[in-house]
């Protein structure tokens, strides 16, 4: 391990430490370890400084600090943070360090990387010395990435090194998939959402077609299933793109960042032009249309979407059920059926107003 940790048995500064009595039981074999880890640690700390290019003595240990991370204290020199001067850690305990940037707890400890494991941590602390993330057995890639997220340190090929390829290259894949979206979205999605507010829409359905796809519509016989308000875009590199199902995750967690919402991305058949006309009884004609499977994007930006799918249903007297009460003028079977009141629940007795019932419907009950 190339950064050493330890705990508070270890808090005081090694190089005052005074012996244990030779009373005192195993207190000379672990004075001597205590001192040969620091003094490993010190000369590794002091490697990565150098190794970084960075012309400097080491600090001396009363201005080491204390990280908690994970419940693990790691005690380090702040000077092997100024290798990578754009990381969280070097901005921590950099130069900006003087401005209560980073503040310590009553123990006088920086507790930090709230959600990170110490075992991630030793990595991004051994970054720090070669430059190199080198991701051990049983960590996952992606634990290791979101740690870099976390503290800023880049995560691409020359920074990482791994047994998982796959892993690795999985993550490559999402940040090429997101820089490579970013133009699409720029270039050629959003002209089309533009052009769908402009004519009152708050909703687009797009498809993307290869550049050689040609689309003919018979005009008097249109598809019968509504293509014609989608947009079509025509771009094979975008329908490569979202061959790729993580692609389209990708894509659709970009477009939710970006505000939008009912955000669908799939794959579904388009109509591109007319394979045969069939003549059915009676002089109607069918057209069919060929097919091509192709990746479409719907997405909106309404701001009361449940305010426009809202309907106000009315309560109003149906013209088609006969009045099965009163007697209509020319009769019908059911216009001579006894007339009965409407029951009344006990409880709306006593607590609703007073209900006029005849006087021969009047049980003693009632009253």
């Amino acid at each position: 391990m190339s950064i050493s940790s330890w705990t508070n048995s270890f808090s005081e500064d090694p190089q005052t430490a005074e012996p244990p009595s030779e009373g005192e039981k195993g207190g000379p074999a672990r004075w001597d370890t205590r001192q040969e880890i620091a003094e490993s640690a010190n000369c590794e700390l002091q490697c990565g400084v150098e190794m970084s290019g960075e012309v400097g003595t080491r600090a001396p240990p009363s201005e080491w600090v204390t990280l908690v991370v994970d419940n693990i204290r790691f005690t380090v020199d702040p000077g092997i943070f100024t290798a990578h001067p754009d990381t969280m850690l070097a901005r921590m305990f950099g130069s900006a360090r003087q401005h209560n940037f980073t503040r310590p707890n009553e123990k006088g400890e920086f507790e930090i990387a709230e959600g990170i494991s110490g075992s991630v941590f030793r990595v991004v602390l051994d970054y720090y010395r070669t430059g190199v993330l080198r991701c051990p057995d049983g960590v996952s890639v992606l634990e290791l990435r979101e740690a870099c997220d976390y503290l800023c340190i880049n995560f691409d090929c020359n920074t990482i090194t791994c047994r998982d390829l796959s892993a690795l290259l999985h993550e490559l894949s999402n940040d090429g998939a997101r820089r490579q979206f970013e133009g699409f979205l720029q270039e050629l999605v959003l002209p089309v959402m533009v052009s769908s507010a402009q004519g009152g829409e708050r909703e687009c359905h797009m498809v993307v077609l290869t550049d050689e796809d040609t689309v003919d519509w018979d005009q008097e016989h249109p598809p019968p299933m509504g293509e014609e308000y989608s947009q079509i875009v025509y771009s094979t590199k975008l329908y490569r793109f979202f061959k790729y199902i993580e692609n389209r995750e990708v894509a659709k967690a970009l477009l939710k960042e970006r505000g939008l919402k009912n955000i669908r991305i799939g794959i579904e058949g388009y109509p591109t032009c007319k394979e045969k006309v069939k003549r059915r009884p009676g002089g109607r004609s069918e057209v069919i249309y060929n097919y091509v499977q192709r990746p479409f994007i719907h997405l909106s930006w309404e701001k009361e979407e449940g305010k426009s799918r809202h309907v106000d249903f009315q309560c109003v007297r149906s013209k088609s059920v006969p009045n099965v009460v009163g007697g209509g003028g020319g009769g019908t079977p059911y216009s001579h059926a006894p007339h009965h009141p409407p029951q009344v629940d006990e409880l709306d007795r006593l607590n609703g107003p007073s209900l006029r019932l005849p006087p021969s419907e009047i049980q003693d009950g009632d009253l």
